[in-house]
């Protein structure tokens, strides 16, 4: 019991100035105020936060009711199906931390919600980032590869893979159900904190290699893929070896484009983070940056409801359309193309078949 105190009585003493006893979004906005009135940071993360929530999970909703149920399934289709639920799980995780940043963070939610809280943005993160490097990729085997896409590239399999990608994320966040933690903080109120270790050269190691490698699994492969899958088809394309589906194209590579925009300054603040333990010269700039970084990093889970619109032409000519009808016609338009884009890819195939037969 007496060891117990003592490591509460180290976090409590570290809390307000050690970023490593956090792993996420609060890394360095967890000090309480002692206002009335939160940090006006913690209000723009509010509102941020919120209207993430207001306009995710209606889009989101929409964009699983679409494509899981009332299409056709195609493996085009699948990868959005996915993407939607990724970004539909997380936004309704949201009031929980609209909650804990408007109590100046006092988490009342319980130890087993902070975890879950937690895994459950990580998983996100992961899971959009996997399944976007997929997406790229499988449109790189689907139109420089057709044979091998006309033999492999099934429904059953895009199945398997979906759940690998699953697995894989929900291993890589992990490590949420097991550090996360919540203590007292005496008239503070409870904060949900990762409690590494009382050990402080144990906490810097963990911390260090836990921020390393979402830094990158989770970003530096996704994109050096994904830039080598684009590079590879622009080739393709300018040589005039391919055709592809323009508006397919360019939706999944704004979805890519607005991945990275969002998420990008949080991993930079959270590699940043990691010379804090060292030196207090980026105390400011982290403490800072990192609520806005996460607040940005959040907003991209009810973007691509709304890329899928602003690209479609439904979005010019039915304007005045319901957002139900209009996202409705909007996804149709994308999914249709980029079938018609198999088909096409599948009929050049057999084409080439038949003449290597003759």
């Amino acid at each position: 019991m007496a060891e117990l105190e003592r490591m509460l009585n180290h976090s409590y003493s570290d809390l307000d100035n050690e970023s490593y006893y956090y792993d996420y979004e609060y890394d360095w906005e967890e000090e309480p105020q002692n206002t009335p009135s939160p940090h006006a940071l913690h209000l723009v993360s509010i509102v941020l936060y919120s209207v993430a929530f207001i306009l995710g999970v209606p889009g989101n909703a929409l964009v699983i009711w679409f494509t899981g149920f009332k299409w056709e399934k195609t493996v085009s289709t699948l990868w959005f199906l996915n993407l939607a639920i990724a970004d539909l799980i997380f936004v309704l995780f949201l009031p929980l931390h609209i909650t804990y940043v408007a109590l100046d963070f006092h988490w009342c939610f319980g130890k087993l919600l902070c975890k879950v809280n937690s895994f459950v943005a990580l998983l996100n993160m992961f899971a959009s980032i996997f399944f976007l490097t997929v997406i790229s990729l499988d449109r790189l085997v689907q139109l420089v590869y057709p044979n091998f896409a006309q033999k492999h590239r099934t429904l059953k399999n895009s199945l398997f893979l979906s759940s690998a990608v699953w697995l894989f994320s929900a291993v890589n966040a992990g490590p949420a159900l097991y550090f996360r933690d919540t203590a007292s903080r005496g008239n503070n109120g409870i904060v949900c904190y990762n409690n590494f270790h009382h050990d402080r050269d144990i906490v810097i190691r963990t911390h260090t290699i836990l921020s390393w490698t979402r830094l990158l699994i989770g970003y530096v492969f996704p994109l050096v893929t994904m830039i080598l899958c684009y590079a590879s088809m622009a080739i393709k394309v300018k040589k005039g070896a391919i055709l592809t589906s323009g508006k397919f194209f360019w939706t999944v590579f704004a979805v890519v484009v607005a991945f990275f925009i969002c998420w990008t300054p949080y991993h930079i603040f959270n590699i940043l983070e990691l010379a804090i333990h060292h030196s207090a010269h980026f105390h400011q700039l982290v403490r800072i940056g990192m609520p806005l970084a996460t607040s940005l990093a959040f907003i991209n889970s009810c973007l691509n409801p709304i890329l899928y619109v602003l690209i479609s032409k439904m979005f010019k000519i039915q304007f005045k359309t319901s957002v139900a009808e209009l996202l409705k016609h909007t996804l149709r338009e994308i999914s249709q193309s980029g079938t018609m884009s198999e088909h096409l890819r599948d009929s050049e195939a057999n084409a080439n078949l038949c003449e290597t037969a003759q």
